[in-house]
């Protein structure tokens, strides 16, 4: 699996696009770790330290980290948790 990024206006956001469905219609906003309750996915990204809230659209996932936090530093596991995500064939909620 091959999942781009993209940046986003927000510095402390990056998009990630898995080339895979996220969501068949709409979207979810997990602003914070308490709110992921009902994704596996969610859930997941939220394990990566420095996580501060989780978005989904219909083929896109969008994480925002905290401000003391560099993307080189956390990007990789993000990444990650996207991968194992899929590979379980988990739902999404």
């Amino acid at each position: 699996m091959f999942i781009q990024t993209e940046n986003t206006p927000n510095p402390a956001t990056l998009k990630f696009l898995p080339g895979a469905p996220v969501l068949e219609a709409g979207t979810a906003d997990f602003p914070a770790p308490e709110a992921a309750g009902t994704s596996p996915l969610a859930s997941r990204i939220f394990g990566v330290e420095g996580v501060r809230g989780v978005f989904f659209g219909t083929d896109f996932v969008t994480v925002t980290k905290a401000d003391a936090v560099e993307w080189e530093h956390i990007k990789p596991a993000i990444l990650g948790a996207i991968m194992e995500h899929y590979q379980s064939r988990a739902p999404v909620l």
